[in-house]
């Protein structure tokens, strides 16, 4: 499958890493063609990796990952172009953090709205699913490195959509629990939850955890 991962920082790299181990064909998209970054990772990656522009990558993909800084989110799929997201799903592993006043940071939208939501406002003809963004990069493409049973998440409004991003977060990642909270309106569960994941990771001291739903 041909996948564009939007973002080169760490998130991007690694699930765009993954992605290409599986045997996906996947475009590196960045604000431009040559960012340094992306370069770097094409050169690491093998053959299957290429790099260009949001537009790029979002023309060439038939599954978008939004891999971008969630404050840089809608501007990085406004460059990526209606157009070319149009039909296609767009994995939402975004996250509204603020960091504006410092640490620990807030979020820049929650309670009544998500950023998963202001994606799928933006792009109406696009199918925003969100997913993957309650745990550490590591964790997303290799959930067997936490021992014991935990659970990732997925919502979304087209139910097709999801089915397909569950398929390639079981067969693909490695996920064995992925709980469905429904509709798009659960990304702003899945974001708040961010604030307490950070407090974690201080107590912890470590990125690597996540969470289990057990059920009386």
């Amino acid at each position: 499958m041909k996948i564009a991962v939007l973002g080169t920082g760490v998130v991007g790299n690694t699930i765009a890493t993954k992605l290409v181990q599986l045997g996906h064909t996947v475009t590196m998209g960045s604000r431009t063609a040559n960012n340094e970054k992306a370069a770097t990772w094409v050169k690491t990656a093998g053959s299957n990796a290429s790099q260009g522009t949001f537009s790029d990558a979002a023309r060439s993909g038939e599954i978008v990952f939004n891999c971008t800084n969630g404050a840089n989110s809608l501007a990085a799929l406004q460059s990526a172009g209606a157009e070319n997201l149009k039909g296609k799903i767009i994995v939402d592993v975004s996250n509204p953090l603020d960091f504006s006043k410092g640490m620990p940071p807030s979020l820049f939208v929650c309670i009544t709205d998500s950023l998963g939501e202001q994606i799928q406002k933006a792009f109406p003809e696009a199918k925003v699913v969100k997913t993957l963004n309650t745990v550490n990069c590591n964790v997303m493409v290799n959930p067997s490195m936490l021992h014991g049973e935990h659970d990732n998440f997925v919502s979304g409004n087209d139910e097709g959509a999801k089915t397909q991003v569950k398929e390639l977060l079981t067969s693909g990642f490695g996920w064995k629990n992925v709980i469905d909270l429904g509709d798009l309106t659960g990304a702003r569960h899945q974001e708040m939850w961010l604030l307490m994941w950070v407090r974690l990771m201080g107590v912890f001291g470590s990125p690597n955890f996540n969470l289990h739903m057990v059920k009386g």
